[in-house]
């Protein structure tokens, strides 16, 4: 019998399984599709606003966790110490420069500012290194390169904006032909095609002719899928000035290198990562969890496991459904949540409310050991924990600190389960 079923495969479930598995336990991973990374900008957003200041971004994020645990301490944040928290943010690292994709930070504790799709700072903590250069705090001026007829893109937007916020930019484009001789393509066909050394060395010189002495150069995040580490090198190389990604619409390169390579050291380490295992049934008793039935083409696939997590998502992700009396409910064990069960009590009047909106501010409640709790506190299920936006006390989207939090509270729960076996 499995050690731990992990059901959910975005960054939370994954650290939950690489720290299990690490620790000597056999972990296997469904998922019902493949997971948020695909559409992240596979940055790791820790804090970036407060409810309290929508307007003002965060600067020094572990200096305000430590003034939201005392106003909130029903959030997943307060669950650890700061120790806990930046111990798991060093594992994340550790495993990001082991698996050839490494992340880095301002090196000072203080969130970096990266240009978004738009033109806009998005404050994070820590980026993919094909990402860094891009920080607004460096004093570089700016090229953005777009690729004419490349959808989803818009290099004089990005320049225009950054320029109206004070920055030093200016817009380019080059021909799309420089990199493919596809009529239609996404981001994901690009990035394959420059997988390719040889269109490499043409975007490296097009770019290279283009770029004015002291600048930086900021793409589109297409640079190599498969290989991109050497797509970096070579291309920083043959430009001779910096070069950074900037994240684009859906689908996500970087999430995409960042959940590929993730896996494939999980499978390193005996750990099978599943999609398409959607959870349709569970069996629970003396207050345990017995298994779960996951659909196939034949007939339900029926799982054991010593210990479960939860790490579907909330509202948003799938973990939790609804119906139109506007009953909400978590999909698997039909665990307790906190989201208001009257639909008038969903959303403010103001779409924009700095408050962000209950329905999805509310989760699963769990303990220090992050196992789901009932309201009298008591554990529901002594094998199973839970991680990852599936719980109470936070809008991880309006904060910004949603691969953060998958990251600290999946390997909170990894560490808990490791400790309980």
């Amino acid at each position: 019998m499995l050690d731990l079923l992990v059901i959910g495969a975005g960054l939370s479930g994954l650290m939950a399984a690489y720290t299990a598995a690490k620790s000597g336990l056999s972990v296997r991973v469904i998922n019902k599709g493949l997971g948020s990374m695909h559409w992240s900008a596979a940055t790791v957003d820790l804090l970036g606003y407060t409810y309290s200041n929508q307007k003002q971004s965060v600067k020094r994020p572990f200096t305000t966790i430590t003034a939201l645990r005392d106003s909130n301490p029903d959030h997943p944040y307060a669950l650890l110490t700061e120790d806990g928290i930046r111990f798991a943010l060093g594992e994340f690292v550790a495993l990001t420069k082991e698996i050839g994709l490494p992340y880095g930070g301002s090196g000072s504790g203080d969130n970096l500012f990266l240009p978004s799709p738009a033109g806009a700072p998005r404050p994070t903590y820590l980026a993919p290194q094909a990402q860094l250069a891009g920080d607004l705090g460096r004093s570089e001026p700016m090229l953005i390169v777009g690729f004419k007829g490349m959808r989803d893109f818009f290099p004089h937007l990005i320049a225009d904006n950054l320029i109206r916020l004070g920055y030093t930019a200016r817009a380019a484009f080059l021909p799309l032909d420089l990199i493919t001789a596809r009529r239609d393509a996404n981001t994901i066909h690009l990035a394959k095609e420059l997988d390719d050394g040889a269109r490499r060395v043409k975007l490296g010189k097009a770019l290279k002719n283009f770029a004015q002495k002291g600048e930086r150069i900021g793409l589109p995040a297409i640079l190599g899928l498969n290989q991109h580490a050497q797509a970096l090198v070579e291309l920083n190389k043959l430009c001779e000035v910096p070069l950074f990604e900037i994240p684009t619409l859906p689908p996500s390169v970087p999430g995409v290198r960042l959940y590929t390579a993730v896996r494939n050291k999980l499978q390193q380490m005996n750990v099978r990562v599943e999609p398409a295992m959607e959870v349709i049934a569970s069996s629970t008793v003396d207050g345990q969890v017995e298994w779960v039935e996951s659909e196939t083409s034949a007939r339900p696939y029926r799982q054991r496991a010593q210990s479960y997590l939860l790490a579907t998502g909330g509202i948003l992700g799938s973990g939790f459904d609804s119906d139109h009396s506007g009953h909400i409910w978590e999909t698997i064990f039909d665990l307790p949540i906190t989201p208001p069960q009257d639909r008038s009590q969903w959303f403010h009047s103001s779409f924009f409310s700095s408050e962000g909106h209950p329905v999805f501010h509310g989760g699963v409640t769990v303990n220090r050991n992050f196992q789901p709790i009932d309201a009298s506190g008591q554990v529901i299920y002594t094998n199973l924990w839970a991680a990852g936006n599936i719980l109470a006390g936070s809008d991880p989207i309006l904060e910004r600190s949603l691969e953060g939090a998958a990251i600290v509270t999946g390997i909170a729960a990894g560490r808990s389960i490791v400790k309980g076996q």
